[in-house]
């Protein structure tokens, strides 16, 4: 490897911090902690830690103070503000030479290009890894991680993302991001087709599980039927990825080309799907899992 990568990854050597240690942000923690690695982390609600405390992991007080302990930080945070807040004007600074930072939020692409950049002028690197496949994902270790910024900085950092799932680097610095945001488009269309199929199917008269097992393994079976089928069915709206994220996701498809000075995409069906779920906010439904959408549909239909 490089010599700007000078030391391998191991359990033994890689010193992790961790910002943010919600329902994602912990599952993936501490599959970290289980293979070994020291992990310090920070959250803005200490007693969020006491789970990982309790198999190993170290309280920062501070992001600042995170950092100076850490050779590579992951976050796990909410809203991009939350990442210009706490990534680009906390932790970056902080970072020790040829520190790494690791952004899983889906943020926005041109805030993770000014990430990169402010990492680079400190002679230190960052990548923009949002991550797709839920809870289930983040506690099975199998969330796809798409990530973006130096392809040589991704190969070093691999033997951590193999912890958590399966790395694709999908191009320069924000095209993870761009990644996330075609995913959360194709996402949230699944999403609504399974939540308009069951409802459709319950109205016919249907078994809805049985309707589920008919039709997964043909052109209609997807991920989504097989993470949120089941759970759609029993009306277990427990979140991975809450409603109102999923809204902001979809509202950068149409910021993106904007801010950007690019071409603005027309996407009809993402446009339906944000409005959908921002009327599962507007009723109460913002911090329900993205499954929750089928009570959109069932209202709608008066059931």
């Amino acid at each position: 490897m490089s010599a700007r990568y000078p030391t391998t990854i191991t359990p033994t050597q890689t010193r992790i911090g961790w910002v943010g240690i919600g329902v994602m942000g912990s599952a993936m923690a501490s599959r970290l902690l289980s293979a070994g690695y020291s992990v310090t982390v920070y959250d803005r609600t200490p007693s969020k830690a006491a789970p990982l405390q309790s198999k190993g992991a170290h309280l920062a007080p501070s992001v600042a103070d995170l950092a100076r302990a850490s050779d590579v930080v992951f976050t796990m945070l909410g809203h991009p503000s939350d990442v210009r807040q706490i990534v680009l004007e906390n932790l970056v600074p902080s970072l020790n030479p040829n520190g790494v930072i690791i952004d899983h939020t889906s943020s926005h692409p041109t805030l993770a290009k000014q990430i990169y950049d402010s990492a680079l002028e400190r002679h230190c690197h960052s990548v923009d890894a949002p991550v797709s496949g839920g809870d289930i994902g983040a506690r099975d270790g199998k969330l796809a991680i798409l990530a973006g910024g130096d392809e040589d900085v991704v190969k070093w950092l691999k033997p951590l993302f193999d912890e958590m799932g399966r790395v694709t680097y999908v191009g320069g610095p924000g095209k993870g991001q761009h990644c996330k945001i075609a995913n959360q488009i194709t996402a949230g269309a699944n999403l609504l087709g399974l939540s308009e199929g069951l409802v459709f199917a319950d109205k016919a008269g249907l078994d809805k599980l049985k309707f589920v097992e008919a039709v997964r393994g043909g052109a209609a079976g997807s991920m989504v039927m097989e993470l949120f089928g089941d759970r759609m069915i029993k009306k277990d709206f427990k979140p991975g990825g809450v409603a109102e994220y999923m809204v902001k996701d979809l509202g950068m498809g149409v910021d993106v080309g904007e801010e950007e000075g690019g071409e603005v995409v027309v996407l009809p069906g993402a446009a339906l799907t944000k409005q959908l779920f921002a009327s599962m906010v507007a009723n109460g439904g913002g911090k329900l899992g993205t499954q929750g959408l089928i009570s959109v549909i069932e209202k709608i239909n008066g059931s």
